[in-house]
């Protein structure tokens, strides 16, 4: 089989192209940069230079392969993230519509299913309804929750200040957490079986927790038993992100999901439609990761 796989060689990519590899599949990576891809071109996969911002690049790179799996990159520039998000959905299904691809894998997110209110994944929502517009194509949205690699950007909190925390949070609110990993894990699946039909949604968790289960499982794993998750206003949630050095759209839009994940709205179709199954990768599992990331002296930025 041939897939195109784009992200790079992200969280989500690296793992999912290699996983494809080890298949004996014909693997084509796009990204904006040859280094970011070259362990992968290294070890077989084809590489596709480009952005996901052109339309035609990507017409011209799906063209002839059997199934794509779909994500939007960050893009901390933007000057209104939503609509860029949006924007690059509407590119994939211009270039999944133009080289007759049948088979979409596509990574969206806990809560796109609300259009509005949840910050960047209402930038998602915008690129599932631009998919969903394409007839005589198989998409499976892969809904995750919050990535435990988004936990990395408190390092910086914990070394400052000595606590975690966020506007979201507390004992009554349970966090719906997944691996990059097991995500990988959940697309592969589905890019070779391919028996899915229509267009579907999978939510995807590896764990669900609250914040004070995070803050005392990340402690112990760092030998700070006693570290606090605080749960700040929305106010002093979007000060500190834009003290901390966010462009205040990106900090906007964060706060803004935040405060949704708070009230409960953005996971609510995920409790309605919980999966069976949970992921392999418990949060005991990354608290390891954790720890070595804690201990490095690299910068976090961008994890």
């Amino acid at each position: 089989m041939k897939y195109v796989i784009t992200g790079s060689a992200g969280h989500i990519a690296k793992p999912l192209a290699e996983k494809l590899m080890s298949q004996e599949h014909e693997v084509t990576v796009i990204s904006r940069n040859a280094a970011n891809i070259s362990g992968l071109v290294a070890r077989g996969a084809r590489a596709a230079i480009g952005s996901v911002e052109d339309a035609d690049f990507l017409s011209r790179t799906f063209a002839g392969a059997d199934a794509v799996y779909t994500m939007v990159p960050p893009n901390m520039a933007a000057s209104n993230w939503k609509e860029f998000i949006g924007q690059v959905g509407k590119n994939y299904a211009q270039a999944i519509g133009a080289s007759g691809i049948k088979w979409v894998v596509n990574l969206s997110s806990v809560g796109a299913d609300l259009p509005e209110g949840c910050g960047p994944v209402s930038g998602l929502y915008k690129a599932e309804l631009a998919l969903n517009e394409l007839t005589g194509v198989n998409i499976k949205h892969l809904r995750p929750g919050f990535f435990y690699t988004n936990l990395l950007l408190q390092i910086d909190m914990i070394k400052t200040t000595g606590i975690m925390g966020a506007n979201f949070g507390g004992d009554a609110l349970k966090i719906v957490l997944a691996s990059p990993e097991d995500i990988a894990e959940a697309a592969a699946q589905e890019l070779t079986q391919l028996n899915f039909s229509g267009h579907s949604v999978r939510y995807l968790a590896s764990d669900e927790r609250t914040s004070n289960d995070m803050a005392k499982v990340l402690g112990m794993a760092i030998g700070k038993p006693d570290l606090k998750w605080v749960v700040f206003s929305d106010a002093d949630a979007l000060k500190g992100m834009i003290a901390g050095g966010l462009p205040e759209e990106i900090a906007r839009n964060f706060a803004e999901m935040n405060h949704s994940m708070q009230s409960g709205k953005m996971n609510a179709d995920y409790w309605k439609n919980r999966p069976t199954t949970l992921g392999r990768t418990k949060l005991e599992d990354f608290a390891e990761q954790f720890a070595f990331a804690i201990r490095s002296e690299k910068s976090f930025a961008g994890h």
